[in-house]
């Protein structure tokens, strides 16, 4: 029996940040040897909000090139970029056309993020988990990895599976049911801001979020300057301090320390002797990631070549998915 597979993916809205790669790039590294992976740059679903045509290139590029440099390993995974693979879109079309209206009204995060774009909201926004569904299921997906967000967008998924299975699969199974990959703690890292809300590239605020490509001086300010409060002494997960919980999660998470080391080395510290650890190991944890990535973008025939395989590879699965969905539907024409 071979290896289950999980597909996940991220946008390609400017860089990556600590958030992004301790609570999913780290841990899809450290298992990627137990499954076939496919990890998509999804720049079709960053369209899906206001963005800047001039940098979305460019942009996709970065982020293929950053998960090489966090470890992401050709012979275990694939890479790929979903606007390269037209069966995204046209399977989107016909899972629109099976999944009712009140299902995508009902999404939480299209209700959120309909309130901060007003009248401007687009239908593309409304459709972002049909087109995360058609993401999953073209490539027949055993697992997901998923944060709290997510979990809606992956039951919808199941549910638009269930629903067009039912209506057209005459007994047989054409959408895979893909489970959920619940990961280890840490997958919720918090603004160096305000310590009650996820760390996201859509903060306005630079200083809320460390990004995996920020030099040393630039992780050295925002440290520095990150919300903390007056209490004296350093402590886990009490709810009252949600900024030090953070700060301190951060510092378990870069050091792998185990959190009774942390709490030994870290309780009886102030914030001024704390922030210079933090930074310093931060830095120390990056560096790393920052040299990989230099040396795939300076070598942009590699990257390329990356690309090309993925696309090659993660077609040739979605488009037999995509025949079998043509066919259950009455679609004579072979694709």
């Amino acid at each position: 029996m071979g290896k289950q597979r999980v597909l996940s993916g991220v946008q390609p809205t400017g860089n990556l940040h600590i958030g992004n790669y301790l609570g999913a790039i780290r841990n899809w590294v450290e298992g990627q040897k137990e499954y076939d992976n496919f990890f998509c740059v999804v720049d079709l679903h960053a369209i899906t909000v206001p963005h800047n045509p001039a940098t979305l290139a460019t942009d996709t590029y970065t982020i293929a090139a950053l998960y090489l440099a966090c470890g992401i390993d050709l012979n275990y995974s694939t890479i790929f970029v979903q606007s390269h693979i037209p069966a995204h879109s046209e399977l989107t079309w016909f899972l629109n056309c099976i999944t009712p209206l009140n299902w995508l009204t009902d999404m939480i995060q299209f209700k959120e993020k309909a309130i901060k774009q007003g009248e401007n909201v687009g239908a593309g926004l409304l459709d972002y988990p049909v087109l995360m569904a058609a993401d999953i299921l073209l490539y027949n997906a055993d697992k997901v990895p998923v944060g709290e967000d997510q979990k809606q967008h992956l039951e919808l998924t199941r549910d638009i599976a269930v629903r067009f299975n039912h209506q057209f699969g005459q007994g047989e199974t054409i959408l895979k049911l893909p489970d959920p990959l619940i990961r280890k703690e840490g997958a919720r890292v918090m603004s160096l801001t305000d310590g009650t809300s996820k760390m996201s590239k859509s903060d306005p605020s630079e200083l809320s979020r460390i990004n995996l490509l920020d030099p040393p001086d630039v992780i050295t300010k925002k440290i520095k300057r990150c919300k903390t409060d007056p209490v004296k002494g350093l402590e886990f997960d009490n709810p009252e301090r949600p900024e030090c919980n953070n700060l301190l999660t951060l510092y378990e998470l870069f050091s792998g320390k185990t959190k009774e080391e942390v709490i030994t080395e870290c309780q009886d510290m102030g914030w001024g002797k704390f922030k210079p650890l933090l930074t310093e190991t931060t830095i120390e944890a990056l560096t790393p990631i920052q040299t990989k990535y230099k040396e795939v973008m300076d070598d942009k025939g590699y990257l390329e070549s990356v690309l090309a395989e993925g696309r090659q590879k993660a077609g040739a699965i979605a488009n037999q998915t995509l025949e079998k969905v043509k066919k259950a539907l009455g679609y004579s024409v072979s694709i």
